[in-house]
């Protein structure tokens, strides 16, 4: 392991390792996740479908894909949401920029509660995200939903995936 792992690292880290997620936040904290069980892809599965029937085009959302974090210091981190939305098609890569998301959601697995309701939304903010959204694997599948105010994310909602579900993306600015 190098002394200062880099996003190349994590990409040739992940090549290696096909059962485990990697990250490092923009301070070069380390972390090493399991693949998300099926109660987590079931809820990733809904949100995408509810996204394409809504009238967001496939090119603009996709599940996992690797985004880079620049830090408030200068360095830079990679995250993997669980759905990014964009408001314009990217170009291929594994650490994609942030200049073009609209909406991040990170659905909340066991273990991950900290990382994703505090580490995660300091850093989407940072980035200039312009929406976080959490999704807890509670009964009601809860959706804490935030908008960015200033340098900071203000929530916005907090309801049950069925309610989101009912409602057009395009009246969460995503359409």
């Amino acid at each position: 392991m190098p002394p200062v792992v880099t996003l190349d690292d994590l990409t040739a880290m992940m090549a290696a390792d096909e059962h485990h997620r990697y990250e490092i936040s923009p301070e070069g904290v380390l972390s090493i996740m399991p693949p998300p069980g099926y109660a987590h892809a079931i809820i990733a599965t809904r949100l995408m479908l509810w996204l394409a029937q809504g009238g967001v085009p496939a090119d603009r959302v996709a599940q996992a894909v690797g985004l880079r974090i620049p830090g408030r210091h200068g360095g830079v981190g990679g995250r993997i949401p669980d759905l990014v939305v964009w408001s314009k098609e990217q170009a291929d890569g594994v650490w994609l920029p942030v200049a073009d998301v609209l909406l991040v959601i990170e659905i909340v697995s066991p273990g991950s509660e900290g990382v994703d309701t505090v580490t995660k939304r300091s850093e989407y903010a940072a980035a200039r995200i312009p929406q976080y959204w959490m999704v807890d694997q509670d009964q009601a599948q809860t959706v804490t939903m935030h908008r960015l105010d200033g340098d900071q994310y203000t929530l916005r909602a907090t309801m049950p995936l069925a309610w989101v579900l009912n409602t057009d993306p395009a009246e969460h600015d995503l359409g």
